[in-house]
């Protein structure tokens, strides 16, 4: 089911930036017995990817209220909402573009994820490297490419996930997840201030870890670092945390960081 700019409709204009540019922002949340989980902060991230973009979307209380009226009822879905610059201007000039437009959507949760929690995923490592770019770093635009690329390549592999480095060779994320890892009760997660995203199950488990006993620091790494984890986890705001099993030959078997903070974001504050 799509609903775009208030209609039920599966059609969006040629000329819409998002189509033409890919000049918008996205987020995609977890829907549980009819509630959004985090909310607030996938609204957040929304208004700062609005914001960083230059987007002059002001229909905040409307889209809130979309948003709720499609995750009513569901009792297990994928909420989608993309907001676009709109139709308009000339070129890449944005000036006489009309009013910025939104695309919501309601699916099913992957099935897999289950299956992942349980078993674990093996990572490998992608050869396509993301750009850096500190303009763009940290939000969800829809600009995917890389991903699709990387995505693209892991298919051709018996890998579940993919451990992509930016083009300079720094441990960055996952094709579709953040990932954090664990020597003792150290925890690690690569900064993102150059390239990547800074997904809402992450920043989720930056707070929780910042008021546990793991000491935890985003971090500049290498791949040989990560490879040297006891432990490895990948999350967004799906799955919403997985375990590492293994990433080549490297097999993890300690779950002590899955374990803290899965029941933490199995059900995380809704509002």
């Amino acid at each position: 089911m799509y609903l775009i700019n208030g209609r039920q409709q599966a059609f969006l204009a040629a000329d819409d930036r998002a189509v033409q540019f890919g000049d918008g922002c996205f987020t995609t949340a977890r829907i549980v017995d009819g509630n959004i989980c985090l909310f607030a902060a996938h609204l957040a991230r929304l208004q700062e990817g609005c914001s960083r973009l230059a987007i002059p979307f002001d229909r905040w209380d409307e889209l809130r209220q979309e948003m709720s009226s499609l995750a009513a009822g569901q009792a297990h879905g994928v909420l989608k909402v993309i907001l676009s610059r709109g139709s308009g201007g000339r070129g890449y000039a944005t000036g006489g573009c009309g009013a910025p437009g939104r695309v919501l959507s309601v699916t099913a949760r992957p099935d897999h994820y289950a299956r992942w929690r349980e078993q674990g995923v093996a990572l490998a490592l992608s050869p396509v490297r993301l750009g850096r770019n500190p303009l763009l770093a940290g939000i969800k635009h829809l600009n995917r490419l890389e991903q699709v690329l990387i995505r693209r390549h892991l298919e051709q592999t018996g890998a579940d996930e993919a451990l992509v480095l930016d083009s300079e060779g720094w441990v960055t994320e996952c094709c579709a997840a953040n990932l954090f890892w664990r020597k003792g009760n150290r925890v690690w997660t690569p900064r993102l201030d150059q390239a990547g995203v800074n997904g809402v199950m992450r920043q989720f488990c930056l707070r929780r870890l910042e008021q546990s006993p793991f000491q935890v620091m985003e971090t500049q790494a290498r791949e040989a670092d990560f490879a040297r984890a006891d432990e490895a986890i990948v999350c967004n705001a799906l799955m919403p945390v997985i375990p590492v099993r293994a990433y080549g030959e490297r097999r993890f078997s300690s779950r002590a960081l899955f374990n803290f903070l899965a029941p933490l974001c199995e059900h995380p504050n809704s509002l």
